[in-house]
């Protein structure tokens, strides 16, 4: 994002092992910050009522490690024999991502409605299963393939793959602090003040990110 990926990228300049996966780390740390993951772990947070951010960390760290095991399984073809997805499958993989993140915010919208994010309430939540569910699937798509593409411009396979794991991992990571945090932000009534805005304006992301994959809006990511 903003190049900063690749800013990120240079400072391995091909070193050693051990700089490889630092910067493949700070690199799945970065990730967490790409709008798309920021409106998904948001709405997905702010949809589990106030139970403070003990529970938001679970279902982002959940939801990290959903999205870890399909950028890993989707990854390793690019990284070992630079085998991609036809680019259709990688636009139904962005359209589906997008849809979800209208979901996730018609899901907060339709909680708030309904009085199940006021304090105290007791209603059902997603689980940390979904979480899983849904992050496995924005694995498929998303901003993760500037990462990918600079990792598997490593000549060493092994080293690439090693980087590719960490580079997962560090996004899992990424996710359940950033949840936390979000929970945190919008523990006691500030979440029910604040979710019909962050619904509509995650609801309107999601729109605009599935309609940009299909070619019918601007899409830059």
């Amino acid at each position: 994002m903003f190049g900063l990926d690749h800013a990120i990228a240079g400072l391995s300049d091909g070193g050693a092992l051990l700089l490889v996966l630092a910067v493949a780390l700070l690199l799945g740390l970065r990730h967490a910050s790409d709008p798309d993951h920021l409106a998904a772990v948001t709405t997905l947070t702010a949809g589990s009522g106030t139970r403070g951010p003990r529970r938001a960390a679970a279902l982002g760290l959940s939801w990290g490690a959903g999205h870890a095991s399909s950028l890993f399984v989707f990854g390793l073809p690019i990284v070992l024999w630079r085998a991609y997805l036809p680019a259709r499958v990688q636009q139904g993989a962005e359209v589906a991502v997008g849809a979800l993140i209208a979901g996730l915010a018609l899901w907060l919208l339709a909680r708030w409605h309904s009085g199940a994010l006021a304090p105290h309430a007791h209603a059902r939540v997603r689980s940390r299963l979904g979480a899983y569910g849904i992050g496995l699937v924005h694995g498929a798509g998303g901003s993760a393939g500037i990462g990918v593409l600079l990792l598997a411009a490593i000549p060493d396979r092994a080293t690439a793959v090693a980087g590719l794991a960490v580079f997962a991992a560090g996004t899992a990571l990424s996710m359940a602090l950033l949840s936390a945090g979000v929970g945190r932000s919008l523990a006691g009534g500030s979440l029910l003040r604040l979710a019909p805005a962050l619904g509509v304006a995650s609801l309107a992301f999601g729109v605009w990110y599935a309609l940009g994959a299909l070619n019918v809006a601007p899409y830059v990511f």
